[in-house]
């Protein structure tokens, strides 16, 4: 975060029309917030959660930011921080936040950024290329602690977005990074874990005939569950890890 007084720093982003994928450093930016500047390189070594909605006092836009506020404990146990972003000025920011709080009681415990000029929305292409749409699309950035993107979701302006299924895509994420397992459709924390497909004919082999010992249960060869005790990082199946498939 970075104080209202020290401005001499802010300089104008530059335009750009490059792709933002997932696997690629975050475009930087400092940006006016709720909780004064904030410049997306401070928060180099913790996750960030960046989250667009296309304004302040939208009715869809105030129960995402509600949402987020009830899971933000929840992130912040996983090392992360969420960023919040509208198209409005910052005066609107803080009197949506405001009329929030004196509504529900709930306090908004992150920055929201005011992007009225788009440089932010630009950057990150949440612009439709052909300005068919004025407004952004509701879109979701996981970034890494080494700054770079890590999974992407965009919604439509009329689709809230949920920070329960966000926090379960974080924790998939985190699964691969510390374990190198895949999560099925549907995996909920508790749930068994995919074993990443097989790269070699002998590696299959050798899977298939030792998946006992290995802890896995495959119902196809190229689909093996296997449940992981964190504590221990040993593998085991169960036999409720047959997940139904159809």
């Amino acid at each position: 975060m970075i104080s209202y007084n020290n401005l001499n720093n802010v300089s104008k982003l530059e335009r750009t029309t490059e792709c933002v994928t997932i696997g690629r450093l975050a475009p930087d930016f400092m940006a006016l917030s709720t909780f004064g500047y904030v410049r997306l390189s401070d928060y180099r070594g913790k996750w960030i959660i960046l989250v667009s909605t296309p304004s302040a006092f939208d009715g869809v836009a105030t129960t995402e930011i509600i949402n987020a506020a009830q899971h933000y404990d929840q992130l912040l146990e996983r090392n992360a921080s969420i960023i919040g972003l509208t198209t409005d000025n910052v005066y609107a920011n803080l009197a949506w936040v405001y009329d929030i709080y004196q509504k529900t009681g709930v306090t908004i415990p992150f920055p929201i950024i005011a992007d009225a000029d788009l440089a932010v929305s630009e950057l990150y292409g949440m612009l439709n290329p052909d300005r068919l749409y004025i407004e952004t699309v509701r879109d979701t950035f996981i970034i890494d602690p080494s700054g770079r993107i890590r999974a992407i979701n965009v919604l439509p302006v009329s689709t809230g977005r949920d920070f329960e299924e966000l926090v379960r895509v974080f924790d998939s994420i985190q699964i691969k990074e510390n374990y190198n397992l895949n999560t099925p459709s549907g995996w909920r924390p508790g749930d068994p874990y995919l074993v990443p497909n097989a790269t070699s004919y002998e590696e299959i082999i050798s899977r298939m005939n030792n998946k006992e010992a290995l802890g896995y249960d495959c119902p196809f060869w190229y689909l093996c569950y296997t449940y992981l005790d964190t504590e221990t990082g040993n593998n085991s199946a169960q036999p409720e890890a047959n997940a139904p498939i159809s």
